[in-house]
């Protein structure tokens, strides 16, 4: 069976999404330690100079973002559903919300705690190739009230739509079994909680989310074995795209057909456009073909929420 493997490092919240997702299914999976900060030139080779983090392989199959990530997994290990109760469309759009909303803040509260420690590197990358943002410390002080007040509104809706899954009988927001928005929500929620003190509970508006939390965390990690970034090269290189049977070649809302030269970009940040051939798309997904030099025929698969995807 082709490894799973996970471009991933430890601070990475969405990175921790992910992870857990593989716990919830029970996925054995490899692990590719990468740094937390261009260059990484061999992961380069497998996205086309996709850069932001996680990045999940299958073989010469590449699922660049989590949002294109958690289908992949949904469709090769289906039990437990990421949709319990029929609720992939709420779900999927109030966690691409949710992520939207919250990340900016979550990461002004976080540097209120540790912004004293972060590299100066760190910072510079976040602020001209990343973010676009300067979350150094004095930067992000005079924001501190305005983060925080957008965290409380938002975990008040999520502590009382908890609260009413309770009422029903479950542990989730949609079920007995975390759906994509619980994962969505639980990934900055871990951020922040997992690199602050204690008091951050009730500085960010967090008190009565800690059984929930903790059921969470209690998924861990699953099975899951290092491997080195060479390896995955190779493996990438050794094989080929599998026959893309989920989506219609002639499926893009915006009539691209496949065989066009086509670009696809973040729309929010980390704006580095990747170049491509169309194999096939939706209004959901699209999946592109491009040759490198040192991997072989590689298929990126994109989600369309929060991407642009346009003649090259």
């Amino acid at each position: 069976m082709t490894d799973i493997v996970l471009h991933n490092y430890a601070l990475s919240p969405f990175s921790e999404k992910i992870r857990t997702t593989l716990g919830l299914k029970r996925i054995a999976w490899r692990s590719v330690d990468v740094a937390p900060l261009p260059p990484r030139p061999l992961l380069a080779a497998l996205t086309g100079g996709y850069r932001r983090i996680p990045v999940l392989q299958i073989g010469a199959d590449i699922y660049c973002d989590t949002n294109a990530i958690l289908p992949a997994l949904e469709r090769l290990q289906p039990e437990p559903s990421l949709y319990p109760n029929d609720c992939e469309g709420l779900a999927r759009g109030m966690a691409f919300a949710w992520e939207r909303a919250v990340l900016i803040p979550t990461i002004g509260v976080l540097v209120h705690y540790i912004g004293d420690a972060l590299p100066p590197e760190f910072i510079k990358d976040r602020k001209e190739g990343f973010l676009g943002i300067d979350i150094s410390k004095p930067a992000m002080a005079p924001e501190l009230p305005h983060h925080l007040q957008v965290l409380h509104a938002q975990y008040s809706w999520l502590k009382s739509a908890l609260a009413a899954a309770r009422v029903r009988g479950h542990d989730f927001l949609f079920g007995p079994t975390p759906s994509v928005l619980d994962l969505a929500c639980w990934q900055t929620t871990f951020l922040l909680r997992k690199n602050s003190p204690p008091e951050v509970d009730v500085l960010a508006g967090l008190q009565g989310l800690e059984a929930w939390y903790d059921r969470l965390a209690a998924v861990g990690h699953g099975h899951v074995t290092p491997m080195m970034p060479e390896e995955a090269l190779a493996a990438a290189a050794a094989a080929r795209p599998a026959p893309v049977t989920h989506l219609r070649p002639d499926g893009d809302p915006a009539g691209l057909k496949p065989g066009a030269a086509v670009v696809v970009t973040p729309d929010d940040n980390a704006r580095v456009p990747v170049h491509g051939t169309l194999v096939a798309a939706s209004d959901a997904q699209v999946v592109i073909h491009r040759h490198d030099s040192q991997a072989g025929d590689l298929h990126l698969h994109f989600p369309r929420l929060g991407f642009d995807v346009l003649p090259a």
